[in-house]
């Protein structure tokens, strides 16, 4: 099968350099050949060794949060993304973020901009979901309660000394639905209190969210 055909062929996915080369595999010159199809439209680069199908090969791309898991790793998509994902905010995003146990970074892309934000461990671990995107393609979100949990631990600045507080920050301020607020597992987020950073602003959102 042509290389164009193959790349066509898996257009949903990132393709990385070592993929490229498994195809290629029959070529004396696989990375010029890789350089060619670059320049002529049939791979477009994210970063160095990672790759989505060009135009030039298909209009098909891979959805962004499957990018986002493979732009850095390790990393699963959080925040607003997340939170838009399962419904919890209106807004539609178009930066992806994720977190990730590596340093803080931001990649701008052919698919945008993806940010990553550094946790610990063992915070980092909880409350991620392997998420069916399409018939053969799956990513890791995190879940409702650590997407929100998330955003208040990596928001600079930001300390919520009481429920008021929580109340106007994610319904006023993130226009969070309230309806999904109460949906939440709040005992998910009672078991992972004692490793999270922001303890104390995480229990006002708790306090907030079991009021509600």
């Amino acid at each position: 099968m042509e290389i164009s055909r193959i790349i066509d062929a898996h257009a949903d996915q990132p393709l990385p350099h070592q993929l490229l080369m498994s195809w290629l595999k029959d070529y004396k010159r696989p990375n010029d050949k890789v350089l060619g199809l670059k320049a002529r439209g049939f791979l477009v680069p994210l970063k160095k060794g990672l790759y989505i199908a060009g135009p030039s090969a298909t209009e098909k791309k891979p959805d962004a949060l499957i990018v986002a898991n493979h732009l850095s790793g390790p990393s699963y998509v959080s925040v607003e993304t997340a939170l838009s994902y399962h419904g919890l905010i209106p807004e539609r995003i178009y930066e992806i973020s994720s977190m990730t146990t590596k340093a803080s970074r931001t990649f701008k892309t052919a698919m945008g901009l993806f940010t990553y934000y550094r946790l610990p461990l063992p915070y980092y671990s909880f409350g991620l979901d392997m998420v069916r995107l399409s018939s053969n393609q799956y990513a890791i979100v995190a879940s409702p309660e650590k997407a929100l949990c998330d955003k208040i631990v990596s928001t600079s600045g930001l300390t919520l000394r009481s429920i008021r507080n929580a109340y106007d920050y994610l319904v006023d301020d993130m226009r969070m639905d309230e309806s999904g607020l109460k949906d939440l597992d709040v005992g998910a987020i009672h078991g992972w209190l004692t490793d999270a950073p922001k303890r104390d602003s995480l229990l006002m959102v708790l306090k907030m969210i079991e009021q509600l």
